[in-house]
């Protein structure tokens, strides 16, 4: 979609949001599908409810646009644009116990940077790729921990009231992959409260994680991590790769050779390869185990 009137793009510019045309989404996700729309660019977050207004005022659809780690987007001309937070300075403020963590900033260097000052309980994360804003959305977790566990207070804009609010974590439901947001909340920023460890113990179990994921997970490959969530007491990538399923390819898209729930581009693939794919593999689990898998990957369609 192309933001065409110049009247609106002026309008925009007076928020302090930068207006970048013609990007292309594929750039802008780790499995390098996507096509082509207009972005914005938000600089301060109370710029956020006059630019929703103005949006809507102009019936302009769009879409919040985290680190598109975890996401498939169609092909062709998308009928939306994205907003996408800009990463402010400092991404992340810590007192005491506590970091103070804007949802733009890289979950791996929070991870890190928490590490430095004797801060753990996110270790697991650390090869989680993507953004805060994005790991919390969807209750991020790996090796027996998740996000949700150290939040104590969002802050965020709520399509719904048009309003930027504040919400204790005690506010929020977090589930196995799943929050009480709702689908059109922007997630600005988090407050986390981390247990105290030292460093070298942080840096050990980060190297356990690191050796399991490089053991297990197709490194290196444009993926977005897992496409199904396991469903209760099971294990999606075993039954994926109990079929013989491990290679299985539409066009370029491809379950990965190293994890059967990890699928590929490997090389040019569109969002309908990987589309087709996700439906194949679903459909003979089904058949086979009475189980129909719930996609863990977000999908925009065209």
């Amino acid at each position: 979609m192309r933001l065409e009137d110049s009247k609106l793009r002026a309008a925009i510019a007076e928020l302090g949001v930068e207006y970048q045309p013609a990007i292309a989404m594929s750039e802008y996700t780790s499995l390098g599908i996507g096509g082509t729309t207009d972005l914005l660019l938000i600089k301060k977050h109370e710029s956020i409810p006059g630019l929703l207004r103005l949006l809507d005022d102009n019936r302009v659809p769009h879409r919040f646009l985290g680190g598109g780690s975890n996401l498939l987007v169609g092909d062709g001309e998308l009928p939306w644009i994205v907003l996408q937070l800009a990463k402010p300075e400092p991404e992340i403020v810590l007192d005491g116990n506590f970091a103070r963590v804007d949802a733009a900033a890289d979950l791996g260097r929070t991870v890190t940077y928490c590490a430095k000052h004797d801060l753990g309980g996110m270790e697991g994360l650390i090869g989680v790729p993507g953004t805060v804003g994005g790991a919390l959305r969807m209750n991020a977790g790996a090796y027996g921990m998740q996000i949700g566990s150290y939040v104590r207070e969002v802050k965020l804009y709520r399509a719904a009231a048009r309003t930027i609010e504040i919400l204790s974590g005690d506010q929020i439901s977090f589930e196995y992959r799943h929050t009480s947001f709702a689908p059109d909340d922007m997630m600005l920023a988090v407050t986390l409260e981390l247990p105290s460890k030292s460093y070298q113990e942080i840096i050990q179990g980060i190297r356990i994680c690191n050796e399991k994921r490089r053991a297990s997970q197709p490194l290196g490959q444009k993926s977005a991590g897992c496409i199904f969530k396991n469903p209760p007491g099971a294990s999606a990538g075993r039954m994926i790769d109990e079929l013989g399923l491990k290679g299985f390819h539409v066009g370029d898209a491809r379950v990965s050779d190293r994890h059967a729930n990890f699928f590929v581009n490997a090389g040019r693939a569109t969002a309908k390869d990987m589309l087709s794919l996700i439906a194949e593999v679903r459909e003979r689990v089904e058949k086979v185990y009475g189980v129909k898998l719930e996609n863990e990957v977000v999908v925009w369609n065209a």
